[in-house]
């Protein structure tokens, strides 16, 4: 065959490999490997999601519930705190009135859902990078991992928690999170797909080392996934 004709079938070679079921998941995790860490090295902390009008915005009773487990894992707000650990200079438990003392942000953005669908929400909250600031966080440390009252759990590359529209999430539309959506903190991170937005959260950790991922991508999905 001339180098022409090899090139021609290299494709249809490549395609085919996938139907190999000894091939196939390796080639799926080494792809999906690669996709995370070119989307990694092209993310720009400086360079923000879309940002929308208020007469663009879904209703709030249109807005979509996820769950993971269950719609409310029955947190007892009185008794809530996050608890803060590892590179931190200030480790402890940490109320929702200390986080929000932290300078308000409230940002029209879309949120976006692996299982296809899409919506624009008005989010409020506190800038994790501010409250990591407050904590004495270690930002050169590589991730930030959340734990969560329902049992969740995620991880964020340091990079996209020092975004300025990442939130600690504490409001929607103007109004107390309900516990439908996560209540009484969750993650707002517009330049993430929705599962990485963790709602109920308990626990926060500055650290190298990351054992669990995130629930879904220890099932397969993408660890990075930006949008």
């Amino acid at each position: 065959m001339s180098r022409r004709e090899i090139f021609k079938v290299l494709p249809v070679l490549a395609v085919g490999a996938f139907a190999i079921p000894g091939v196939q998941d390796s080639l799926l995790k080494k792809g999906l490997a690669f996709s995370d860490w070119a989307s990694a090295r092209l993310f720009r902390t400086g360079h923000l999601a879309p940002v929308f009008a208020d007469t663009e915005l879904t209703p709030f009773e249109k807005f979509p519930i996820n769950g993971y487990d269950v719609d409310d894992p029955g947190v007892i707000f009185e008794n809530w705190t996050l608890t803060v650990s590892g590179l931190v200079q200030k480790p402890g438990e940490y109320k929702l009135d200390q986080v929000q003392s932290l300078p308000r942000v409230r940002q029209n953005t879309r949120h976006v859902c692996v299982e296809g669908w899409d919506v624009i929400g008005r989010f409020g909250g506190a800038r994790l990078s501010d409250f990591l600031k407050s904590v004495g966080a270690d930002t050169s440390a590589r991730f930030i991992s959340v734990n969560c009252a329902d049992d969740y759990y995620e991880t964020l590359d340091m990079e996209t928690a020092l975004h300025p529209q990442t939130l600690l999430c504490y409001e929607m539309y103007d109004q107390p999170l309900t516990r439908e959506h996560g209540a009484p903190l969750r993650l707002n991170v517009p330049t993430k797909v929705g599962y990485k937005q963790a709602k109920y959260l308990t626990d926060l950790k500055v650290t190298n080392v990351v054992e669990k991922v995130g629930y879904w991508e220890d099932q397969g999905y993408s660890y990075f996934y930006g949008l």
